[in-house]
């Protein structure tokens, strides 16, 4: 355990794959979309309905997660019983790169597709690049117990977030030089799509590729089943595991996965929330994120050092205070892009943190050589929830018009995870899976 190379490399993964969440998932893609949506002669249709402009990302976004629910239980099995898990991580994060590289093709008056047809594969696109984003996730998280002890989680867990955001925000920053100096802009903005991709392929190559190191297999598969099956029965297992045995780490999972809910909600919205409520340019929004990347990174910072001091949980409980602030605050205050700067500051300060320490509270929960397992269920958990902040949202939108009216439903996701996260014992929780709570901050 501790080894400075493979941590590394695996803390570099989130630097490679946030150009990803931060150009294309937060800035770029839903306010191009929309762009497209609105410059359309004829409204999209599916299914004889016409979807409003604003609620296609939304809709999208929800159908990856809901395709990664259904492919998560037999991944968390192939990393607990196979010699496959560096391996898969490697091939999800080049799906997903490659994927996110062919957004470049993506504009109006596509030749064959038109405007529409270019929607529906930037649609089709983004889900299967968010469907690889978080399959490869699985496998990253479940390399944390095996590399970092458990008194460094939280700085580790941390450092990595705090990494993703720098990398992404540099990235950014390159994509908003170029945005100001071509003269097309639609142009401009594939480049910056592609440009996430071709950034997350190379340095996935360049260091997880290179240093994390590929363990043995913790278990043997049972004789007679095939890893989907086993994997299904899994869990079930786990799930009944937690219940009975772990019930803090079960409540905590609960608290997790619907705090977590309304952030990803938030990333997925926001950019198009300030474009079509506050009409903010496409400019100014890539400042906007840019420099909640960069204040995310001493944020993540800043919460790891935060739960050194106080324990994670304290620390966690804090950011949700913060998320429903600014939850309320862009309902009822937030007009103008001054506010929307001020606005960003504060999230940005909870941004990574939350996840970070959410990541590494999690691990300290969870029996020894279990840990993709149980990594894998914390990410089914999150995956399988995560769908419903964006359904709702894009629902509300459909229904109202309204992205303001929409975005009230969030503060019900941190209210709710806050006080579910308030009645866990995190020390019983790591006596109960038989790990050690000495010089661990709690």
């Amino acid at each position: 355990m501790n080894d400075r190379r493979e941590i590394l490399g695996w803390t570099m993964y989130d630097w490679a794959n946030s150009a990803f969440s931060t150009t294309v998932v937060t800035a770029l893609l839903g306010p191009y979309i929309l762009a497209l949506a609105e410059s359309s002669s004829a409204p999209l249709m599916i299914f004889g309905t016409a979807v409003e402009p604003a609620a296609i990302f939304p809709f999208s976004a929800s159908m990856s997660v809901l395709l990664q629910v259904l492919f998560l239980p037999l991944l968390g099995t192939i990393a607990d019983y196979t010699h496959l898990k560096k391996k898969m991580m490697m091939a999800f994060a080049y799906v997903g790169a490659g994927a996110t590289i062919l957004l470049f093709l993506v504009q109006a008056d596509m030749p064959i597709l038109g405007t529409n047809g270019a929607i529906l594969l930037a649609s089709f696109l983004v889900i299967i690049a968010n469907l690889a984003f978080g399959a490869a996730i699985v496998f990253y998280n479940a390399f944390l117990p095996e590399i970092v002890s458990p008194d460094r989680r939280d700085a580790i867990s941390s450092k990595g977030f705090a990494y993703g955001y720098l990398g992404g925000g540099l990235l950014l920053l390159a994509n908003l030089g170029l945005l100001q100096t071509m003269e097309d802009t639609a142009l401009a903005v594939r480049i910056s799509l592609a440009s996430a991709g071709v950034w997350w392929l190379a340095f996935t190559y360049i260091f997880p590729q290179k240093r994390l190191v590929q363990r043995d297999a913790a278990r043997q598969l049972p004789e007679g089943t095939s890893l989907f099956a086993h994997g299904i029965r899994q869990i079930r297992h786990t799930l009944n595991e937690m219940r009975t045995k772990y019930p803090m780490t079960f409540r905590y999972l609960i608290a997790y996965l619907i705090y977590n809910d309304g952030i990803q909600t938030v990333i997925i919205v926001a950019t198009a929330f300030a474009a079509d409520e506050l009409g903010v340019e496409t400019t100014n929004l890539l400042l906007l994120v840019l420099m909640i990347q960069f204040m995310a990174f001493a944020g993540a910072f800043f919460f790891g050092w935060l739960a050194g001091r106080m324990g994670a949980k304290r620390a966690i409980m804090i950011s949700l205070v913060i998320w429903s602030g600014v939850v309320i605050y862009a309902f009822a205050l937030l007009y103008t892009t001054l506010q929307l700067f001020i606005l960003g500051a504060a999230l940005a300060i909870v941004f990574g943190g939350s996840q970070a320490l959410s990541r590494s509270l999690f691990s300290q929960m969870i029996p020894r050589d279990h840990e993709a397992e149980y990594f894998g269920f914390y990410e089914i958990s999150e995956r399988g929830t995560s769908w419903i902040g964006p359904l709702l949202f894009a629902a509300a939108v459909q229904i109202t018009g309204s992205q303001r009216i929409a975005i009230t439903s969030l503060i019900l996701f941190f209210v709710a995870g806050l006080l579910l996260l308030s009645r866990v014992d995190v020390k019983q929780a790591m006596l109960d899976s038989g790990n050690d709570p000495e010089g661990v901050i709690l």
